[in-house]
């Protein structure tokens, strides 16, 4: 009898600070594509995000998540990210990790503006080699032009591409600091157990 495989979702980020938004995208993948789990993994040094000024350190942001996640059965925290020397590259962690797990698939889980900026990534067609990629869309991006980016990504690499049909968030780690600076609440935006760690860690202060 065969082995029925696993699915693991991957959400992948600075998490600089973990939002509402984040939880959402990974709920709504794996309740759509009836994922085992939902792998949340902080990158440890994001090539495209040098300049770390005035941020939480690796240790608060994994920390966060830690604390966000932790309610969720379903969820788990990697570390696959975080404990690597030099910059951290989207295909090198998914051929790591299919090459430990070779009975699990993956399904990597990213916004339409990453979707977007794809081709700019490093590798992606041994990304999209190794993966299923779940976009979620925006509102200020037409369906159209989602719809079209993806079809062009598959044709190009013969890839699996999917859109997760979720709630819309339109907020990010970078409107959560400058919230933070001028002093507004992250209530309902930020789980609480994360705000108050963030309060007691006085971190995005500037």
């Amino acid at each position: 009898m065969c082995k029925e495989r696993k699915r693991v979702g991957i959400m992948g980020g600075t998490f600089d600070p973990i939002h509402i938004g984040h939880l959402i995208l990974g709920e709504t993948a794996y309740e759509q594509f009836h994922l085992d789990q939902v792998l949340f993994m902080p990158a440890g040094n994001p090539p495209h995000k040098r300049d770390r000024a005035n941020r939480a350190t690796d240790e608060q942001r994994t920390e966060m998540v830690k604390i966000a996640i932790e309610p969720n059965s379903h969820f788990s925290l990697s570390l696959e990210e975080m404990n690597q020397d030099g910059f951290t590259y989207t295909y090198r962690t998914l051929e790591r990790l299919k090459r430990q797990n070779p009975d699990t698939d993956y399904f990597f889980i990213m916004g339409a503006d990453s979707l977007y900026d794809f081709e700019k990534w490093r590798e992606p067609g041994r990304i999209l080699a190794a993966c299923t990629v779940l976009v979620a869309t925006r509102d200020h991006t037409s369906d159209q032009r989602l719809d079209l980016a993806i079809q062009n990504l598959k044709e190009k690499y013969h890839s699996r591409i999917q859109k997760m049909y979720s709630l819309n968030i339109d907020i990010s780690s970078k409107l959560i600091r400058s919230w933070i600076q001028q002093g507004r609440t992250l209530a309902y935006y930020v789980p609480d157990p994360v705000i108050s760690y963030i309060q007691e860690n006085k971190i995005y202060r500037g």
